[in-house]
């Protein structure tokens, strides 16, 4: 009898897999991209262990034969490749990975066993016509022209041709800041499972040595458990999600984010799925325009613009320094020893639950590292490595052509950076010795880069401002910039 070889990875744990031909045998794939390429957080190992042997239980139970490999069978593909050719299958089948070092591993080592069949990922939306189209032949885009075609081809939020509510983005409504003792709900807190159990385990025996602690962990690993936690934030947080998505908070994590993207970008949930509950929710319960629309954009606009650039450009972006930046990324960043409260407070946020909100990763990590002058491929790492829901697709264009500029303008008309007036303004943290240093940082910057920012329109003001400040000051700012970074190291 004729039969298929699937092979599943981490971030491929589709529901819809157990309803393929029982004559599919599937291998569960603990690639060393996920579990060893980097120090991974010990949480985001645990994430990765505990829903794949879910998964894998799973498919099981539903009578399919399935081959599961750790990541120390997998260094190199040897006992995968002998399991094939055991197998004999008329054709290898896959999910599209969206992952460009993985794609291009598994043809290298597979392709000569037998034909190869890739089949589109239902972890996005948007089809490679619908793509190819926007970010193909360009040089720059628009998330705001790329989201205003995804509003109109899905139907979402729409009065005939035009946007519900008159805009196509509420985003200026959705600034501000928690008020004075307010405490955001904390997400679902989940109980353990044996998958759960197990990974905790196996995270202590061969990864006690990463960053971050597997005692703190409460993600969901199944398909169930992530629906619950869709509903928690409907139910919970959803309704205020918009007003305060850029708030930051120096002791809550969460604020009224979703965290429902470990198990988008791992097919846990599918993003269909989250856009239906949010629409019917939000229809039911006259969710707030300003909260429907900001969550919907995150899912269809920023996500599914991630992708096209990381398609399209990713090879490209991953190699650009536009500012030349070669500082390696001290151990204080690791540790969260900086000496910078804003920048220490999230590290030690990301130690204990291996996730930031977005605005922690760009206006706070993301914009001080680019004042600190630090690679871009450090920070790639250190991004990779703390965050859960951290992937090849999502953090190439998100640091190298959003937080650090450094494809030079492929997605963005300007660096993300600021002086410590906006963390002041949008967080409850105050003012301190750690805002001289990062003003510094940010005139310094500013300084160095003065005929860039002065051709940019949107960046002209700046150098207003930087011209109109007596020598003394700017010298001043130097000083303590300089003596800051030569001390970071240590």
């Amino acid at each position: 009898m004729s039969s298929i070889a699937f092979l599943i990875y981490p971030h491929q744990l589709f529901e819809e897999l157990t309803t393929h031909p029982k004559n599919t045998i599937f291998y569960l794939l603990e690639d060393p991209l996920y579990f060893t390429q980097y120090s991974f957080h010990q949480q985001k190992i645990m994430f990765h262990r505990a829903s794949m042997k879910y998964f894998a239980d799973l498919l099981i139970k539903k009578n399919y034969t399935v081959h599961y490999l750790e990541t120390n069978e997998l260094k190199n593909y040897g006992k995968l490749i002998a399991l094939l050719q055991q197998q004999k299958p008329d054709v290898i089948s896959y999910y599209a990975t969206t992952d460009d070092w993985l794609e291009r591993k598994i043809k290298s080592e597979l392709a000569m066993l037998s034909s190869l069949q890739v089949l589109k990922s239902p972890m996005f939306l948007s089809d490679r016509t619908l793509l190819e189209k926007h970010f193909r032949e360009k040089k720059h885009f628009s998330m705001a022209s790329f989201y205003m075609q995804q509003r109109k081809n899905l139907g979402l939020l729409m009065n005939g041709t035009k946007p519900a509510g008159g805009k196509w983005s509420l985003d200026e409504e959705n600034r501000k800041k928690l008020p004075r003792q307010h405490i955001p709900p904390f997400p679902l807190k989940l109980e353990d499972n044996k998958w759960k159990m197990e990974a905790k385990k196996y995270t202590k025996q061969f990864f006690e040595h990463h960053y971050g602690s597997s005692e703190t962990f409460h993600y969901g690993v199944t398909h169930a458990e992530a629906k619950q936690c869709l509903q928690d934030f409907l139910e919970n947080r959803f309704a205020l999600f918009g007003p305060y998505e850029d708030a930051i908070s120096k002791d809550q994590v969460y604020i009224y984010h979703s965290v429902l993207s470990p198990y988008l970008n791992t097919g846990l949930l599918l993003p269909e799925e989250v856009i239906d509950a949010v629409m019917s929710y939000g229809v039911k319960h006259a969710v707030p325009l300003n909260s429907l629309e900001g969550f919907i954009r995150q899912v269809i606009g920023w996500r599914e613009f991630m992708l096209g650039l990381y398609v399209y450009h990713g090879r490209k972006e991953r190699t650009s320094n536009f500012y030349k930046h070669e500082r390696k990324l001290p151990e204080s960043f690791w540790k969260g020893t900086t000496g910078i409260e804003p920048v220490d407070t999230v590290i030690r946020k990301v130690h204990d639950h291996a996730y930031s909100h977005h605005i922690e990763r760009l206006m706070v990590m993301g914009n001080f590292m680019l004042l600190c002058e630090i690679n871009p491929h450090d920070i790639y790492r250190w991004f990779m490595e703390f965050h859960i829901d951290a992937y090849d697709w999502v953090m190439v264009p998100n640091v190298y052509s959003m937080s650090q500029f450094a494809s030079g303008g492929t997605a963005t008309t300007k660096p993300y950076l600021s002086g410590s007036n906006y963390i002041l303004k949008m967080s409850d943290y105050k003012k301190g010795p750690w805002c001289e240093i990062w003003d510094a940082l940010y005139w310094r910057f500013i300084d160095k880069h003065k005929a860039f920012f002065k051709q940019n329109p949107r960046l002209s003001a700046m150098t207003f401002h930087l011209d109109k400040m007596s020598e003394a000051t700017l010298l001043r700012h130097h000083e303590i910039a300089e003596d800051f970074l030569k001390n970071l190291n240590h």
